[in-house]
């Protein structure tokens, strides 16, 4: 489904910017303090009813958690709501794309280097802060309009995490598959997690 031209409570969405399998990105507006969004949408598709209640729930806390991140390699939470069952994140708009553009091509080892440092910095302080990423992937690492790199999409796969085995019989996993470390298969999701998964971007921007 696509909300594109939909009001939000005061976030009118103007287009789609991209979709996973779990959630759906568009570009908003926000009403009331003018302003240009990302709102991230869960896919209602990937919450079974029966735990939608307890998800919403969680997805409020969760929110509140990440809106107190403060770290400049990390894409800003503002707000967080519902939309006919489905939850959503408001997050701060970049305009300069995504580390996933950047692909394609090898990366000379330093240019990649200076690009995987700042993202395990935002990991670093997530993680003394008790918070998993759990899907590290360049589409998810933003870049501002001056080059800075920004960590995006915590909390999705956290949220959801708790629904694994419903989500995997209907072919909706958490997290994405070529950046999963082994335990993540089994839902056992650690810091080294997130560590491996920037390995694989690091490997990935290098060859």
């Amino acid at each position: 489904m696509d909300h594109s031209g939909q009001q939000f409570e005061q976030y009118h969405v103007i287009k789609k910017l991209g979709q996973g399998g779990m959630a759906t990105v568009y570009k908003a507006f926000d009403t009331r303090l003018e302003r240009e969004v990302a709102i991230k949408v869960v896919r209602k598709e990937s919450i079974p009813p029966e735990q939608l209640e307890r998800i919403l729930k969680r997805f409020e806390r969760e929110a509140k958690s990440l809106a107190k991140f403060l770290h400049p390699n990390i894409v800003p939470v503002f707000d967080y709501g519902e939309w006919q069952g489905a939850p959503f994140l408001v997050m701060a708009y970049l305009q300069g794309g995504t580390l996933k553009q950047h692909i394609g091509q090898p990366i000379p080892l330093e240019t990649a280097v200076d690009w995987v440092i700042p993202i395990a910095n935002a990991l670093n302080y997530a993680h003394q802060r008790g918070v998993i990423h759990r899907d590290v992937k360049p589409s998810n690492i933003l870049t501002t309009e001056d080059g800075a790199l920004m960590l995006s999409d915590f909390g999705i796969a956290r949220i959801l995490e708790e629904s694994t085995t419903q989500l995997t019989a209907t072919g909706m996993g958490v997290g994405t598959p070529e950046y999963m470390a082994p335990e993540q298969w089994q839902g056992k999701a650690s810091e080294a997690s997130d560590q491996y998964a920037l390995a694989v971007v690091l490997y990935e921007l290098l060859t």
